[in-house]
């Protein structure tokens, strides 16, 4: 039926099916005489069994989801994956979505090959609408896609950097309907950065004419961010939503899925992609759904939820043990942010010297914001880079509670950061102490003379 099966499979049942696949491949036929140019050869024994000798690879080279005549096989794994991808992304909360293929790229070069296709809808457009997150990729893929973003700087909104959707509709007035591509808007994002308002948006770019991607790079395991998605194609438009397959799937990097719920545009982005591709990330995410089940990854979207509850309260009991706080950001449901306030007034590097010592005690992933900070991408100037705003009014550290966490990753995690807090504390008493004998020296030697 195409569905993932509910209860996950062994792994000698995976094997036998994958094995099952790879010989209605050509180049593993017994009596194959191949004089092509691309028979499916490979030298290296380790390499073929690393890919279950599907060598083939997926698509034509006109269409990406094109059936291979001479790879059955690789073409029938192609299809279960998108259908069985489809479905668990109907099981997360897009329950309206119609069509989708995983391509063989990371989430920012998937949205270039969704604005490449737009292109040639609105061949004048030559402007990206994109509220503002920062992060390099989702702005390098509108560049490297020939276009010209135009940034909008989020609205404070208590701790919250939320969409400025008047912003928003006054630049698609100034620079004309047609003139714009698309809108660009994002779900899952580091707070204090939280997901655009997707319903709004939908309807402006309904009421405009304007086609609307969505960046969904790791929102999958979150049912708020598949929620707004759902939403937004309900009451507006959103042509398609990109994600990760690492980020919320738990596989190498090198995947994306694009779908949307208009079956012939996704198929118009799926022949846009030149050449066929590599069958690697949907052989990984095949698998890994296969092994699953629905009710193991629904398990885990469950043990998600509980940890970011758990990594919130403790979290925040450690920022008040150090006389800052949890930022209040109730509409981010992946990412938590810490201030590190009183560490960004006692030193100025001090806020980059915690990144580094997390890291050097084998934290990863967590972020360390400092304020005021400057970058320039492609020639355009971030003011505050990597806080999403020109003033935010705090240093910060970034957490999240990603698919696949576990209670103890959160508990050395908030250990960790403890020891580093109280290491700046001791250092600063010291430096205090020291300053203070300066100070009552020099008092003496005035008093002498």
């Amino acid at each position: 039926k195409g569905k993932c099966p509910e209860d996950g499979w062994d792994e000698s049942t995976i094997e036998l099916f994958l094995h099952e696949l790879a010989i209605m491949d050509s180049n593993n036929f017994l009596g194959n005489c191949g004089v092509g140019e691309r028979e499916g050869r490979v030298v290296s024994g380790l390499v073929a069994r690393r890919h279950y000798r599907l060598i083939h690879g997926i698509g034509r080279s006109g269409d990406i989801s094109a059936v291979q005549p001479k790879a059955a096989g690789s073409s029938l794994l192609n299809k279960l994956t998108n259908s069985v991808v489809l479905d668990v992304i109907r099981l997360a909360g897009v329950r309206t979505v119609s069509s989708c293929f995983v391509v063989p790229m990371a989430t920012g070069m998937s949205l270039t090959l969704c604005f490449l296709t737009l292109r040639h809808r609105r061949p004048k457009a030559k402007y990206i609408i994109w509220p503002r997150i920062d992060q390099k990729s989702c702005f390098k893929s509108m560049i490297t896609a020939g276009f010209e973003p135009v940034v909008i700087e989020n609205v404070l909104e208590g701790d919250e950097l939320r969409t400025n959707l008047e912003a928003v509709e006054a630049k698609i007035k100034d620079l004309g309907a047609e003139n714009i591509l698309c809108v660009h808007s994002t779900t899952s994002c580091f707070a204090p950065r939280v997901p655009d308002r997707l319903e709004e948006l939908a309807v402006i770019c309904a009421n405009y004419d304007i086609p609307h991607i969505v960046n969904n790079a790791y929102g999958v395991q979150s049912s708020k961010c598949m929620h707004l998605i759902q939403q937004g194609a309900r009451v507006g438009r959103i042509d398609a939503f990109v994600q990760s397959l690492d980020k919320n799937f738990m596989v190498p990097v090198g995947g994306a899925i694009i779908a949307g719920f208009n079956e012939s545009f996704i198929q118009e982005i799926s022949k846009m992609y030149p050449g066929r591709a590599s069958a690697s990330p949907s052989l990984d995410v095949l698998i890994t759904l296969l092994t699953l089940g629905t009710s193991g990854y629904k398990k885990l979207l469950k043990e998600r939820k509980e940890m970011f509850l758990y990594l919130s309260s403790e979290l925040k009991k450690l920022a008040e043990n150090h006389n800052e706080r949890l930022l209040d950001t109730p509409h981010n449901p992946i990412s938590l942010a810490m201030s590190l306030k009183n560490l960004d007034e006692t030193n100025d590097a001090a806020v980059t010297q915690l990144g580094s010592m997390l890291f050097t005690r084998q934290v990863s992933g967590a972020r360390v914001v400092p304020c005021g900070s400057v970058q320039t991408v492609n020639n355009y100037t971030f003011k505050g880079f990597m806080s999403h705003a020109n003033d935010y009014p705090c240093a910060y550290l970034n957490a999240a509670s990603a698919i696949g966490i576990k209670k103890q990753d959160v508990d050395v995690f908030l250990k960790r950061l403890d020891k580093c807090l109280k290491t700046f504390k001791k250092e600063a008493k010291q430096e205090k102490s020291i300053n203070e004998i300066s100070n009552a020296n020099a008092v003496t030697e005035q008093l002498e003379d």
